[in-house]
């Protein structure tokens, strides 16, 4: 899905494979207004992209963005943090996170601080 509102209306798609709650919380994170989490303005903090392992035409998806990070901390454990080999052309890491005991990647739902973000910037 796109980051936030774009001219109305905006359809979320789903490939049958992709039909699991944190996928689904994930997607509408976005049209939300949220981007990844390792795309925020201060990400270089906490993780290292290895673009050397992306596959071609996939760089995109992590370029950093100027984000309103609502004075909530960098979260490791955001549904919207890629898992560490996700567009992977080699099967080597394509982001590294900088505190090495943490885990990146889950899908299993929100963190409390992507619930606290949403109502943060919806001021919930």
């Amino acid at each position: 899905s796109y980051v936030g509102r774009i001219n109305g209306p905006q359809e979320i798609s789903l490939d049958d494979r992709c039909v699991h709650n944190g996928i689904i919380q994930h997607e509408f994170i976005h049209v939300l207004n949220f981007w990844h989490e390792q795309s925020r303005s201060d990400r270089d903090v906490y993780v290292r992209i290895n673009l050397e392992n992306v596959l071609d035409g996939y760089e995109r998806n992590f370029n950093k963005r100027e984000t309103n990070n609502l004075e909530v901390p960098y979260d490791y454990s955001s549904v919207m943090h890629y898992g560490p080999k996700t567009f992977s052309k080699n099967s080597e890491d394509t982001i590294t996170p900088l505190m090495s005991s943490v885990e990146i990647g889950q899908r299993i739902g929100m963190s409390e601080n992507d619930i606290l973000k949403i109502n943060k910037l919806y001021d919930c």
